[in-house]
């Protein structure tokens, strides 16, 4: 990976886990502003495939637990119903956030990105 690429990475990293922090503390708020950064970046065109990747790798350390529901409902599914439910989670974060429910904006988030993670 180039140099660039690395630091677009570890940016998305440290947004993400910057996030997390966040929203353990109950700042949820901030952690939505941080995960809507990471996002911005990804979806930019100076994010390749590797990247993404990557971060998706990220995201399954970053959300492993015991005692996932998501996981366990993700062996079951196939990719399309995968991608369907993230962008169904993605939509409610939006209607979330213009009620300014930035608590269920940014669970609704972190949820779709479980259904995307590895």
């Amino acid at each position: 990976m180039e140099d660039s690429d690395e630091l677009i990475l570890e940016n998305i990293i440290k947004l993400t886990r910057s996030s997390e922090k966040k929203f353990k503390l109950g700042n949820f708020k901030g952690a939505l502003e941080d995960k809507m950064k990471a996002n911005t970046i990804l979806k930019s065109k100076s994010c390749d495939e590797k990247i993404i990747e990557k971060y998706r790798e990220e995201l399954s350390s970053l959300y492993t637990s015991k005692f996932d529901l998501i996981f366990d409902h993700k062996l079951k599914i196939d990719e399309s119903k995968k991608n369907e439910i993230a962008k169904m989670l993605k939509r409610k974060s939006e209607e979330k956030l213009k009620n300014h429910d930035y608590r269920g904006a940014i669970k609704a988030l972190r949820r779709a990105e479980k259904y995307i993670s590895n």
